[in-house]
């Protein structure tokens, strides 16, 4: 959100590599010690990844690249897009490891779930209120792409408890 408030105001690019910077800073600054709790764990998932077959990864690879690459071509759904794209990686990943590792990651289904759930309601924010205004729209979906991170990751600490 930073960048995207920098550029509506026409920031130098040195603001952009502070912003990222300081904001990976921040949140590992911030994440650091549980991230090496849960590193062991993202290292398992991506192992059990490796062993699927060669069909499935390329499946699940298509479904989280897939949307990404029609941004080239499709410059103007952009956010649309991104939240698909989420979507349909997320539930893809989470079908695959439930059905080759017999891993039922919850969390990972509510993100795609709430992503594939936001795309016709940003279709329908974006062409109601902000027609005109194409920076506020990217910013809904990108509030929208958060929102359902946010709400995966809290269901998974709720769940862990």
């Amino acid at each position: 959100m930073l960048s995207e408030l920098a550029f509506l105001n026409s920031a130098p690019l040195y603001y952009y590599v502070i912003i990222w910077l300081g904001s990976f800073a921040g949140a590992f600054g911030i994440a650091g010690p549980r991230f090496r709790m849960a590193a062991p764990a993202i290292r398992g998932r991506m192992k059990n990844s490796v062993r699927w077959p060669t069909a499935a990864k390329a499946v699940n690879g298509i479904s989280w690249a897939g949307p990404f690459l029609f941004i080239a071509a499709f410059p103007a759904m952009y956010q649309y897009l991104l939240l698909l794209g989420i979507g349909l990686g997320n539930l893809s990943t989470y079908l695959m490891m439930k059905k080759y590792n017999g891993l039922d990651n919850r969390e990972q289904l509510i993100v795609a779930a709430i992503s594939l759930a936001a795309v016709p309601a940003a279709v329908v924010v974006d062409s109601s209120l902000f027609a005109t205004h194409q920076d506020i729209a990217v910013m809904v979906s990108r509030i929208l792409i958060a929102g359902s991170y946010a709400a995966g990751g809290a269901y998974a600490l709720l769940a862990s408890k």
